[in-house]
C-alpha cells in the first residue's frame, strides 16, 4: 500500500511538471488589519501608525542567518503602502528594536522609507528601543526626526564580512582542497584553501565601499540646515562616531546621532507635531489572521501585554548564511 502511494505521488507531481512559480517582490497589504493603540480625546479621524521593525533585517526574512524570526523589507513595504493609501494616516512612526541585518536589506529599507516620505509628505519619525544598532541606526537616518530610549544601545556604524577558514585542520586529517577556477579571485575566501592576502584585499575593497556609504550618509541626514529641536552631527567626533563603536541613547542624543531622548509617547507627540494635528489615534497593522499584537510602551499603552526588545545574535546563526554575506550588524552579545 505505501508503495503505491509513493508511485501514485511520483506521478502525480510528473504530471504536473513543468512546475511555474510566481515570486512576488512585496506583501500583499490588504492583508493587514489595524489595531488601535491609544487615542486622544480630540483625534477625529487623524491617525498615527505604528510600525515595528524587530529582529534581524534582510531583503526576505527566511532562514540562514535570520531563522525566520527577523524582519523583511517586504512587511515594511506593505505597511508603508497601507499608511500611503490612507489618507486619514498623517504620520508614521518607526519603532526599531534591531542590531541590523543585511548591506541591501537595510539599504532597500532605507530606501523605501525615504520614497514614502517623498511621495506622501507625511513625516517619519524613528523610535529606537533597547537595540538599533548597525543597520538599525542606518534605517532610522530615513526619518525626519530620531528618538531614542535613554537606555537604547545604537550606533555600531561600520560593516562586517564574516569569513572562516577551515583548510589547517582539513590538512592535518589528510583532506586537501584544489578549486578549478577562471580566474584568481574565483575563489575569494574559499574557507577549504589556505588564506591569500590578495583575495582579502579585494574583499576589503568592497567593506570599504559600504563603509563610505554608511559614513556619507550619517553625515548627510544628521548634519541637516538648523531646525529647532533637530539636533545636528557634532562633525569634529565623527571618525570616531563611526568607527563601529555603540553608544546609550543618551550619548547618542549628546553627540548629534539622535535628536532626543524619549519613548514612543514623546515620538507621538513629535509626529503630530509635525503633521500639524494636535490630537490622533496610534494604530498598529498586523497580518490578518494572526493573533492581534500586544504593546506595553512608556506611557501606559495597552498595558495588558508586553513587548520583547531584547535582540539575541548566536554566532551559531551565521553558519545557515554562508560567510560570503556582508553585513550592517552589531555583532554584540
Amino acid at each position: 500500500m505505501k508503495k503505491m502511494f509513493l508511485l501514485a505521488c511520483a506521478a502525480a507531481m510528473a504530471g504536473c511538471s513543468p512546475v511555474t512559480m510566481t515570486v512576488t517582490l512585496f506583501a500583499d497589504s490588504s492583508r493587514l488589519v489595524e489595531s488601535q493603540v491609544k487615542r486622544d480625546k480630540n483625534a477625529r479621524d487623524a491617525k498615527v501608525v505604528l510600525i515595528d521593525i524587530r529582529g534581524v533585517i534582510a531583503e526576505k526574512a527566511e532562514g540562514g542567518l535570520f531563522g525566520g524570526s527577523g524582519v523583511s523589507v517586504d512587511d515594511l513595504a506593505a505597511r508603508l503602502r497601507k499608511a500611503e493609501d490612507d489618507s486619514s494616516v498623517k504620520a508614521i512612526i518607526l519603532r526599531i528594536n534591531s542590531p541590523g541585518g543585511t548591506v541591501t536589506g537595510s539599504d532597500m529599507m532605507y530606501r523605501e522609507v525615504r520614497r514614502f516620505a517623498a511621495e506622501t509628505k507625511k513625516p517619519v519619525v524613528a523610535s529606537l528601543g533597547e537595540v538599533a544598532a548597525s543597520g538599525g541606526y542606518y534605517l532610522a537616518l530615513a526619518a525626519d526626526r530620531i528618538v531614542a530610549e535613554p537606555t537604547s544601545v545604537t550606533g555600531s556604524i561600520g560593516v562586517i564580512m564574516p569569513t572562516l577558514n577551515v583548510s589547517e585542520g582539513l590538512n592535518r586529517i589528510g583532506i586537501h582542497s584544489r578549486s578549478i577556477k577562471s580566474g584568481r579571485n574565483k575563489d575569494l575566501a574559499n574557507p577549504l584553501e589556505p588564506m591569500r592576502d590578495e583575495h582579502y584585499a579585494v574583499l576589503q575593497a568592497t567593506v570599504d565601499e559600504f563603509y563610505e556609504r554608511f559614513k556619507g550618509l550619517v553625515v548627510d541626514r544628521r548634519t541637516r540646515p538648523a531646525v529647532v529641536g533637530v539636533r545636528s552631527l557634532e562633525m569634529s567626533r565623527v571618525d570616531e562616531l563611526t568607527d563601529g563603536r555603540v553608544v546609550t541613547g543618551e550619548r547618542a542624543a549628546e553627540f548629534g546621532l539622535v535628536d532626543q531622548t524619549g519613548g514612543v509617547s514623546d515620538a507621538f507627540a513629535i509626529a503630530k507635531a509635525l503633521a500639524g494635528i494636535e490630537g490622533a489615534t496610534l494604530v498598529k497593522y498586523y497580518s490578518e489572521g494572526s493573533t492581534r499584537p500586544r504593546t506595553a510602551y512608556a506611557g501606559g499603552v495597552d498595558s495588558a501585554g508586553m513587548e520583547i526588545n531584547l535582540v539575541q545574535i548566536r554566532a551559531g546563526m551565521l553558519s545557515g548564511a554562508g560567510y560570503g554575506g556582508v553585513y550592517y550588524i552589531w555583532m554584540g552579545p
